[in-house]
């Protein structure tokens, strides 16, 4: 299908167009996590096969710490817990991707930022491998680049979604370009892919955070926009858009939930609390998918939703 795209919108724009919508939100679900201590679990990736297994991974951190941990957890009766033996990454918003047949797991690693004092710097690494103790490092991108994402297209090339900020993105505009193999995949590309154009306005920013290969070759981008309001306070919305990676032609961004259709939670702090991070998208035979958020950078919750994919496959 030809993607049609329109002009820039804002949250403020694509919150109006949500809600002036029939809403598509049902069974709200907050996860439960145990076996962590008293840190909170969010952040968290869809649930994934690997190793005869269904597996989530999360975010696990302490409420008023910003060093986290990637769990891999496994459901028993209705509580996930931490998968027995399975290895812990010192890293943070974990996502995954099966790239000719191996598991690609990501996260952002955070370091001592190089030149301001008492702060700290980012950048995602990726491991690779057929099971989970058998991921080991093979990409590290750019500093201070949060929400690469990789994606086998349906050509057997590697789709590159990036997020640059500064001079290049701003607060994070999302870029994409595309490589015959991972192999190619190097810093200099990732700092060299063009933006997506008239995606995000200066004041907003988003990233991509899970990629759909849909059964006509375009790319199902699942994602956030994000945005301050007046009082400093952050809002997060989970949002969707198709990508055609032979033309690069993208789709308008629209919102899929907003955090008052999930269940009421804690927050890590005030000016979190109408945070929702998209985590992963389970999609149905049926037309409906589950969402799974980060909610408030504190808890972890799902709901059901219609297919926002289902559209770019007519």
């Amino acid at each position: 299908m030809e993607l049609m795209k329109s002009a820039v919108k804002t949250c403020s724009t694509l919150l109006n167009e949500y809600q002036e919508k029939a809403s598509t939100i049902d069974n709200p679900v907050k996860l439960t996590f145990s076996g962590v201590g008293s840190k909170d679990v969010y952040n968290i990736t869809a649930p994934f096969q690997i190793d005869g297994v269904t597996v989530i991974a999360g975010r696990v951190e302490s409420r008023d710490s910003e060093h986290s941990e990637i769990h891999f957890f496994v459901e028993q009766n209705g509580t996930w817990l931490p998968k027995e033996g399975a290895p812990v990454f010192t890293l943070q918003d974990p996502f995954f991707t099966f790239i000719h047949g191996e598991l690609v797991l990501g996260g952002v690693e955070i370091f001592p930022h190089p030149t301001k004092e008492n702060a700290l710097m980012w950048r995602t690494v990726f491991r690779k491998g057929k099971s989970l103790n058998e991921l080991t490092p093979f990409f590290t991108g750019p500093d201070a680049m949060k929400d690469l994402r990789l994606v086998e297209l349906a050509s057997g090339e590697i789709g590159v979604f990036t997020r640059p900020q500064g001079d290049k993105g701003g607060r994070g505009k999302i870029g994409f370009s595309k490589v015959s193999s991972l192999e190619d995949v190097t810093v200099q590309l990732v700092n060299d892919t063009p933006l997506l154009a008239d995606q995000f306005i200066d004041a907003e920013w988003g990233g991509a955070n899970e990629l759909h290969v849909l059964n006509n070759g375009l790319v199902g981008v699942l994602g956030h926009v994000a945005c301050f309001d007046e009082a400093g306070d952050r809002h997060y919305y989970p949002m969707v858009f198709a990508v055609n990676p032979l033309t690069g032609a993208h789709s308008d961004m629209e919102l899929i939930a907003v955090r008052a259709d999930f269940l009421p939670g804690e927050t890590k702090r005030p000016d979190l609390a109408d945070v929702v991070f998209s985590g992963g998208l389970g999609r149905h035979l049926d037309g409906s998918a589950d969402l799974y958020a980060g909610i408030s950078d504190a808890e972890a919750h799902r709901v059901t939703i219609r297919d926002p994919f289902l559209k770019f496959e007519q």
